[in-house]
């Protein structure tokens, strides 16, 4: 991944939402199938965290909010501008947050307080960083505390990716990491009882520039070896007859994309004290110990 150009999208100014809100549709989607599991977890959050809750599914986190309306939650949003524009859009009257749950506390880089659920749709994909950013949910949790997760897997846009291949030309997209790789992540960071699944879900489109335009909303091709400079209105016109080959007959003559989804959730656990030679416990962690284990 081109590090550089993840972090010039990240930085892209979104609108206070509106309406359906400014989180592309596969991403709201998304989120509403991931609170759909909050069904099998037994913890209720008395605080939780939603990162970057504009790009996430927006819509979908009043679902959430429904579901745990006696907690109080945090807007992560690292960008001044997209914290600015969640705290409009928290104003507006469609959402009525106050009808469903306690107020929420806007945050820019992690939440003031430990939490026991981090919400985090569709972003580690799009992340510089993603290690960087799973320790910042752990560092955020408290001990017992959980993270849900989304994001693309490697079997995402493998039409596109083997038509461009057939063309000689870049990928369209970087490579995006499988769902075991992120469960050995989480345990490198420090969680527990890491649970992945996946899903495949395939998208039609009437005609090529209608998958371009949501193709855009989703996201930039960050990988290092795509095309280089702007291109040409000769180029788009190959691009568009390249993907009216992606037209599927059992479809209607419609155009199709495989979008792979994984779903990930994992623990924090109890911190553990490393034996070594002299060992180094941080002063939260050993408080953490001594109220479970009173005894020591």
């Amino acid at each position: 991944m081109d590090s550089t150009a993840a972090l010039r999208w990240a930085r892209r100014a979104l609108p206070a939402a509106k309406g359906g809100g400014p989180s592309p549709w596969l991403h709201e989607e998304v989120a509403m199938r991931m609170q759909e599991r909050l069904e099998f977890i037994k913890l209720q959050p008395t605080h939780w965290a939603a990162w970057e809750p504009l790009r996430s599914g927006w819509a979908a986190l009043r679902q959430v909010a429904a579901r745990y309306r006696q907690a109080s939650w945090y807007a992560v949003a690292a960008q001044p501008q997209e914290l600015q524009a969640a705290k409009v859009a928290l104003q507006t009257p469609w959402w009525r947050l106050s009808r469903w749950s306690r107020p929420v506390v806007f945050a820019a880089t992690a939440p003031a307080l430990p939490v026991q659920m981090v919400w985090a749709n569709m972003l580690l994909h799009q992340s510089a960083d993603p290690q960087a950013l799973i320790a910042q949910w752990h560092s955020a949790l408290a001990v017992d505390g959980f993270v849900m997760f989304s994001c693309l897997g490697p079997d995402t846009l493998r039409e596109l990716r083997a038509a461009f291949a057939a063309q000689g030309w870049p990928p369209p997209a970087h490579e995006f990491t499988d769902m075991h790789d992120w469960g050995d992540m989480l345990v490198e960071a420090g969680f527990a009882e890491p649970v992945m699944d996946m899903e495949r879900i395939t998208l039609t489109y009437a005609s090529p520039e209608r998958m371009l335009a949501e193709l855009r909303d989703l996201g930039r091709n960050f990988h290092v070896q795509r095309f280089s400079g702007l291109r040409g209105r000769r180029w788009l016109k190959q691009l568009l007859a390249l993907l009216q080959t992606l037209a599927q007959p059992e479809e209607g003559g419609r155009l199709v994309l495989t979008f792979e989804v994984v779903y990930g959730h994992a623990l924090k656990p109890q911190a553990r004290a490393k034996v070594q030679a002299v060992s180094a416990i941080d002063l939260h962690d050993m408080r953490a110990m001594l109220r479970k284990h009173p005894k020591i």
